[in-house]
């Protein structure tokens, strides 16, 4: 296993890592509309999207992959009446789309309303 850093993204809390490469694949911890400087981005959907896609590009372009490589993204949100437009905006990211699950919690870190996970290929 190698450990991910960049600083393009915001930093991991010291118990975690931003992403890890295992055997071909690059497991990038969830990322939320959080500007690098560890404050919460506050927007639209679509502009909360852009910035989590945002900050997982720069995690996977450090581990030398991208989102061209994305084999699986689940994402989180605290309110299932935004996946109307995050199915909207959420194409665009991807050439190919890959294999993804969106679940419904009651909460997310500092407040956030969508939390993304991605596992691509190196």
């Amino acid at each position: 296993m190698n450990k991910v850093s960049t600083d393009n993204a915001p930093k991991a809390d010291h118990i975690l890592s931003q992403a890890i490469i295992s055997n071909g694949l690059v497991f990038v911890s969830g990322q939320i509309h959080q500007n690098i400087d560890g404050s919460l981005f506050d927007g639209t959907v679509a502009e909360k999207l852009d910035k989590i896609m945002a900050n997982i590009t720069a995690v996977l372009e450090s581990a030398g992959s991208s989102l061209k490589k994305a084999v699986k993204v689940t994402i989180y949100t605290t309110n299932m009446t935004q996946m109307p437009e995050i199915n909207e905006y959420y194409p665009k990211y991807f050439d190919q789309l890959p294999a993804r699950e969106a679940i419904g919690v009651a909460t997310l870190p500092l407040g956030a309303t969508i939390e993304i996970v991605v596992i691509a290929e190196v």
